[in-house]
């Protein structure tokens, strides 16, 4: 699936850190401000357990967990829809992305200074999202103007487009962002074409000091205060942590280090995981002596778009699924205890399929 999530915040809170962390590649981290001129891809391999309890009842020769493509986007400004700093350049990167981590810099550092002058990750958190929502409104703004006049020819469609931007428009207006406009349901196709970046699910990562790394600080008490109401979801990481747990060779060193620091596992496999969600995704298998793969999919796509995943031809030539679940797999010990208690399913192309399926395609090329 090329989805990708986009690592935002202002400069010097900590993205590239907490990127480099996760991505195989690595990006250069600096005390500057505007220190890069471009946006860093990376692919990250998704934590999951259940590839290595699967193996556990199937040996096999390699296991292949599902990946998601990560932007780190360079730090925003104050003014960035107006050009400044890095500009409208980076705000198109932010517009391709499918979702946005939104970090937020919750620790003091006089080696560090902060670009607004003091640490105030409320205040950062809203001086980025009134940006996105300045350059949101001018797309909106833009195509009132078009409809407009395809509208004076009578044109229904124009006209109800019309009603549902000057909604977006007003929303806008008043500092809310996109997503949480009252437009009745389906009436998204009006903007849907303008991408807007205030219309994309969004997480927020605090970025603390080591001491804060379990029960945060007042700065995270802060962000998590002022979000409290909102449909979002709030993580706490120690990035500066977090590099030095990515920078030991064995898992054996990372479980003791973890342990010192009180954690259980690394911020950034909760990350990874909780990013995967803000996606819509989910994960179905593939299980056989071969490999043990996972496979990304989209909520509420079927089992052909799930054989489509794995390789065009299946999908083609789909005839049929069979399907047990993990939980039910794991539990059982094998596909044939699972066929003998009910559990091992045939399936057609209208079947759903769900996190955690294990699927054997049946198809005729």
């Amino acid at each position: 699936m090329a989805l990708k999530c986009g690592i935002v915040g202002l400069t010097n809170i900590g993205k590239t850190t907490i990127f480099n962390c996760f991505s195989e590649t690595k990006a250069e981290v600096t005390n500057f401000s505007f220190s890069t001129d471009k946006s860093n891809l990376g692919t990250i391999k998704v934590p999951d357990q259940r590839l290595y309890e699967l193996e556990k009842l199937q040996p096999t020769e390699k296991i292949i967990p599902t990946v998601v493509d990560i932007i780190d986007v360079p730090g925003i400004a104050k003014g960035a829809s107006e050009g400044e700093g890095t500009g409208n350049k980076f705000l198109g990167d932010i517009r391709n992305s499918d979702a946005l981590i939104h970090i937020l810099r919750c620790f003091d550092d006089e080696n560090l200074p902060h670009i607004e002058g003091s640490v105030d990750p409320v205040r950062d958190m809203e001086l980025l999202n009134f940006e996105l929502q300045v350059k949101d409104l001018e797309s909106v703004e833009k195509k009132i103007s078009r409809l407009e006049k395809i509208a004076k020819s009578n044109d229904k469609d124009a006209i109800k487009g019309l009603e549902v931007l000057k909604v977006y428009k007003e929303h806008l207006e008043n500092f809310k962002p996109a997503h949480s406009a009252p437009v009745k349901e389906g009436d998204e196709k009006y903007v849907r074409d303008l991408n807007l970046l205030t219309i994309k699910p969004v997480m927020y990562v605090c970025n603390v000091d080591e001491a804060s790394a379990i029960n945060g600080n007042k700065y995270t008490e802060a962000v998590f205060e002022t979000l409290k109401n909102e449909d979002t979801q709030v993580l706490i990481i120690a990035a500066a942590l977090e590099a030095d747990i990515a920078e030991l060779e064995t898992a054996e060193e990372r479980k003791e280090f973890l342990e010192d620091a009180g954690l259980n596992e690394p911020g950034v496999d909760k990350l990874i995981r909780a990013a995967f969600d803000l996606l819509n995704l989910q994960t179905f298998f593939t299980v056989g002596p071969k490999e043990i793969r996972a496979w990304t999919l989209k909520k509420g796509m079927t089992a052909p778009e799930a054989a489509g995943v794995i390789h065009s031809d299946l999908q083609k030539g789909f005839i049929r699924a069979e399907v047990m679940h993990y939980d039910d797999f794991i539990e059982l010990g094998s596909e044939q205890k699972c066929k003998e208690n009910g559990k091992f399913h045939v399936e057609g192309k209208n079947y759903v399929v769900q996190d955690g399926d294990i699927l054997n395609i049946r198809f005729n090329v």
